[in-house]
Parts: structure tokens; C-alpha cells; sequence
């Protein structure tokens, strides 16, 4: 994760847009505790704050799963958590990070959703793309180290080029936009903040066929360094169409050379499923898929 302001990720809070530059500039970096910024959306009683609000435990048991969201939405910028997944024999459970529209039809949607697995398995990580109510464009990785050992950065950067999907950082998805080519790109909705813990033992693991373990309950999974930049909406209206957000410069416009190069690892190595090669769904292969990085 290239830049953005210390304290944010250090603390946990959300940057406003301010002078267009990166960090939000001109005083507009509000470090902030969980409770200012997110809102219980599910079963308060399965949420925990440490740490003086900077740090949030989720639990699932058998009563109950939980989430949280951001009290804003936002347009275009950069989202990112530090998360520490569930340890352990965790099949069947369902921890995500994501960014949402919160509307039916038309809905819009970035996912992260690691999908629990049995003791010693690979800990995978999906991730989809909504955009104007079309998502089947599922990609999983199964990650490198072990994510439920220690707390790893996950991020999403979203501009007017394309959408980066970030582990610490290492590229490990990249969604262009494909208008020209008829390909619905999310950037007519503003999008919140979202987190859940469930119960999903009907597909998360190996299709269903792993199923949740309860004597292992309740499965915790930790979040912390909640760092948002965007253009809050409500908002100024000129704010996501500005090309001065540094969400928007050269430099993010395109993968660098080191990050392409991550990012080829990861796709060499570590992926495990992408909708792109399966013709089973799709005889033709997506428009979108031909586009590379």
C-alpha cells in the first residue's frame, strides 16, 4: 500500500477529502475510534472493542454471527483494514471485508471473503466485483502464510482506471474499466464499509462438503487500523469526478513495475479459481477478461 497518512493507519480513523492530496491534507486526517466511524449492523452483543475502541473482536457461535459497517459512503479512493482471521479449524465460516452500495437491482459490490477451512489447509481469500447488478466474477487465492498468526493489511483502491485488490502489499486482483468494451464499471454509486463474520457451511468450504465444526465455537476474528480515503458522500458533488485526488494520479493509474511483478507471482502461484477459465460458466470467455492489467 503506497502513501496515505500515518496516522490513519496507525490508530484506525477516516480522512475526508481535503486539498486533493494524499493524506487529505489541510487537517482533514480525523483519527477516530471504531465507535465514531462504524455502526453495529448485526448482533451488537458478538461484537468486543479493545484496545480503546482500535481494535474489534467478532464472534460466531451458534446463537449468532455479526457485523459492522461504516456510518458513510464514499466514491472512488482507498479502503483498508488490518485483520486477523479465525485460527484453527475454522471450515465453514465466512469472514468479509467489503464495500457495497446497499441497493437491490443495481447494486454495486467489491468483495473480500475469506472462506475457513479445515486445520492445515490453505486459508483462501475470494473476491467478486458488482457492478451495475452483475457479479459471477469470482477469483480465489489461497494466501501464502497464515492470516489467523498475525494481523495482514487488506485493501481495495477504486478510481476512474480500475480496481486493486491488495494482501499487505501484493496486488493479488486487478478489475479494469471496460466501458469501451461494454462492461459495466462501478462508478455511478457511492459505496459503505462493511464487515461480517457468519455461518456459511452450505459453499465456503471445498462447496460445502466441510462443514462447520461447533465444538471449536465461537470463532473470532479481529480487526483493526480502519483507514478510509475517499469523497464522503453526502459531499461536495465535484469531489469524485476530481482528477486532483491522489486516488486518481499517474502513479495509481497503473500497477508499478515491482507491483506487476507481485502481482504475476500471485497469479502464477497462488490462484485457485478464476471465473475467466471456467467455460463450464461461460463458453465465452467475459470481455473483460481479454483486457490483462
Amino acid at each position: 500500500m503506497r502513501g496515505g497518512p500515518a496516522e490513519a493507519r496507525r490508530y484506525g480513523g477516516i480522512v475526508s477529502q481535503g486539498d486533493g492530496q494524499e493524506g487529505g491534507g489541510g487537517g482533514w486526517v480525523v483519527v477516530a475510534t471504531f465507535e465514531q466511524d462504524f455502526r453495529v449492523t448485526w448482533s451488537e452483543s458478538h461484537i468486543r472493542h479493545i484496545d480503546q475502541g482500535r481494535t474489534v473482536q467478532l464472534i460466531l457461535d451458534r446463537s449468532s454471527g455479526c457485523g459492522f459497517a461504516s456510518k458513510a459512503k464514499y466514491m472512488f479512493g482507498r479502503v483498508s483494514m488490518k485483520i486477523k482471521l479465525v485460527p484453527g479449524d475454522s471450515a465453514g465460516t465466512v469472514t468479509a471485508f467489503y464495500m457495497n452500495s446497499d441497493t437491490d437491482s443495481v447494486r454495486d459490490e467489491l468483495d473480500f471473503e475469506f472462506l475457513g477451512n479445515r486445520s492445515g489447509q490453505p486459508y483462501t481469500v475470494q473476491t467478486n466485483v458488482y457492478a451495475h447488478g452483475k457479479g459471477d466474477r469470482e477469483q480465489r487465492v489461497n494466501l501464502w502464510f497464515d492470516p489467523s498468526a498475525d494481523f495482514h493489511t487488506y485493501t481495495i483502491l477504486w478510481n476512474h482506471k480500475h480496481i486493486v485488490f491488495s494482501v499487505d502489499d501484493f496486488p493479488i486482483r486487478v478489475y479494469k474499466n471496460n466501458e469501451a468494451r461494454g462492461v459495466p464499471y462501478p462508478r455511478m454509486q457511492a459505496m459503505g464499509v462493511y464487515s461480517t463474520l457468519w455461518e456459511a457451511d452450505n459453499w465456503a468450504t471445498r462447496g460445502g462438503l466441510e462443514k462447520i465444526d461447533w465444538s471449536k465455537a465461537p470463532f473470532n476474528a479481529y480487526y483493526k487500523d480502519f483507514d478510509i480515503e475517499g469523497c464522503s458522500v453526502p459531499g461536495p458533488a465535484s469531489c469524485a469526478s476530481n482528477p486532483s485526488n491522489w486516488w486518481e494520479g499517474a502513479a495509481y493509474q497503473e500497477l508499478s513495475a515491482i507491483e506487476a511483478r507481485k502481482y504475476r507471482w500471485v497469479r502464477i502461484n497462488h490462484v485457485v479459481y478464476d471465473y475467466c477459465q471456467d467455460k463450464s460458466r461461460f463458453p465465452v470467455t467475459p470481455p473483460e477478461c481479454l483486457a490483462g492489467i
